[in-house]
Formats: structure tokens, C-alpha cells, sequence
């Protein structure tokens, strides 16, 4: 079984899969996420009523009826325009059909606060296309589009819903240049001619916008002695060796890093489970890495 009680409920992250007729590309999806800790809650399924995609659909929920996937909700989105549901994307009124449902699923999750998976390898190609610019509309920096690769596998071949741990299955992220930048980035994209150079430009604003937003943590939400504190616990130094270096007991050593998970706690807009020593080396870690060596 797959799966995290401990994060079922309104803060569990959510993924958004579109379904052609091949559901192994959401379960496999769903297991690879899991796998690696993400906290899915619910799974959201886009579909058509074209040829198999029902069969697809049943295969889906078969494996959520025994039991899969305990603690995640299983959606079903159908692409229903104002003539019915949807078989294929054979005109515009489809196509803005299949617009507005991702439009409405992402947006959902997107009102709930949640962080967003959306996976665009399954079904038509336009699918997918679409997804993007619903990404581009509406995804936060946490949010993400996945495409999954598996080795070995071509359509037509011989279906398995779950990968054994031998077998070789990524899930790749697709950059997603926001529209909240659309600015910047129209003024940026007329001086550069090549497509990679725009997706580096991009992903160096990304963390540029994240060290500084670090280093205003650091500077306004810690005190003096905090700082020193968090600095020593980011080089690896454990409670003793913080108090031996600063001249402070351990005990006071303890109490300065519980008031800033505190703090780090509410930077972090209350996450799910614990924030810990691991939290607070894994977001400030590279920071402390990066200023001590004058990046």
C-alpha cells in the first residue's frame, strides 16, 4: 500500500494527470511521488470519453478500490463542453472545454494552498499543451509539471500499474516560465534568441528571489545570537559543539534553535509535519554556504 496518514487532509499536496489509454502513466506517476516524499492527497484525473480512456479510467480507480492508495482521494475530472462530454479535441468548443477543466482543478488547488503536480504525459499531445499555459497562469514557485519516462516501455506494450525498484522510470520537471513574471520576461525574451538561455535566465531569477528572501530571514527575523547559532547548526556543528565555539551552554544553545524553528515555521506559512534542525539545514545550508564564500 502507498501512502501518508500522518498528511491526509486540507495541507496534503495534490496531483493533476491527464489520461489518455494508458493509466499506468498515472499510478506509476502517483508511486514515483510518494516514493519520494511528496504528500499526495488527492489524485485529480482529466479525461475524454474517447476510445479506451473509459477502460483507463476503470484500471485508475480499480487499483485505489483495492487499496493502493489509502490516504489518497481519487477526482475524477471529465472535459465536458456545452455539447456534452468530450471524445476528442476535433474543435475550438473542445479545446476550451479542456481549457476550463484544468483551469478549475489547478485553480482549486491552487485556492486550498496546496502544492500542485501536474502531470501532462498521458492522452492527446494538446493536453499537455494546454496544461502548460494553465501552468504558466496559475502555478506558484513550488508548484511543478512532471513528464514521466519510462525505460523500455512503448505503447502497446505490456501494461504493469506498479514499477518493481529494479526498474528504470523518472519523472523529468518541465520549466515553467509564469505569466506572474510576464513583464520581465517579455523584455528579457526580445534580447535572447535562444530558448535555453531564456530558461537559465529564468531559473537564476528564481534564485535570486530565494536568496533574497533567505537572507531577509536571516537579517530581520533572527536576533544577533540566533544568527550565529543557525550559522554554526548550518556547517553540521551539533548543540555541544555550537555552545563550546560561542561560549554558551547547550541549554541556552537549545532555546535559541527552538525559538527559531518557531520563526522558521511561520517564514515556511506553516507546513505540514515537523520543523526541525533537517528543515532549517536543508532551506538555509546553501545560504550560509554561498555568503561565507561572497556569492
Amino acid at each position: 500500500m502507498r501512502g501518508n496518514a500522518a498528511f491526509k487532509g486540507e495541507n496534503a499536496e495534490v496531483l493533476i494527470a491527464t489520461l489518455g489509454v494508458e493509466p499506468q502513466v498515472v499510478t506509476i506517476t502517483l508511486d514515483r511521488l510518494l516514493a519520494h516524499g511528496r504528500f499526495i492527497g488527492e489524485a485529480a484525473v482529466v479525461y475524454t470519453l474517447g476510445p479506451g480512456v473509459g477502460e483507463a479510467l476503470a484500471a485508475v480507480e480499480a487499483e485505489f478500490a483495492k487499496g493502493f492508495y489509502p490516504d489518497v482521494q481519487l477526482r475524477k475530472a471529465p472535459v465536458v463542453s456545452a455539447r456534452g462530454p468530450v471524445v476528442d479535441f476535433c474543435s475550438e468548443d473542445d479545446l476550451r472545454a479542456l481549457l476550463r477543466t484544468l483551469y478549475v482543478e489547478v485553480r482549486r488547488a491552487r485556492q486550498r494552498g496546496v502544492t500542485v503536480h501536474l502531470c501532462v504525459s498521458g492522452g492527446r499531445k494538446v493536453m499537455g499543451i494546454i496544461g502548460m499555459v494553465i501552468a504558466q497562469l496559475l502555478f506558484g514557485p513550488e508548484d511543478c509539471v512532471w513528464h514521466l519516462v519510462t525505460e523500455g516501455w512503448h505503447p502497446g506494450a505490456e501494461r504493469r500499474l506498479h514499477l518493481s525498484p529494479a526498474d528504470r522510470v523518472w519523472l523529468v520537471p518541465v520549466p515553467v516560465l509564469r505569466w506572474a513574471e510576464a513583464g520581465t520576461l517579455v523584455r528579457t525574451v526580445a534580447e535572447l534568441d535562444e530558448p535555453a538561455e531564456v530558461v537559465a535566465w529564468y531559473e537564476r531569477l528564481s534564485r535570486n528571489a530565494q536568496m533574497k528572501r533567505k537572507k531577509e530571514f536571516v537579517r530581520y527575523w533572527l536576533t544577533r545570537a540566533e544568527r550565529e547559532v543557525v550559522r554554526l547548526a548550518c556547517r553540521g556543528l551539533d548543540n555541544a559543539s555550537i555552545a563550546k565555539a560561542l561560549g554558551k551552554s547547550e541549554q541556552t544553545v537549545a532555546n535559541q534553535l527552538r525559538n527559531v524553528y518557531e520563526k522558521l515555521r511561520e517564514w515556511l506559512d506553516y507546513p505540514a509535519g515537523n520543523v526541525d534542525r533537517s528543515v532549517l539545514i536543508a532551506e538555509f545550508a546553501p545560504y550560509f554556504a554561498l555568503t561565507e564564500l561572497g556569492g
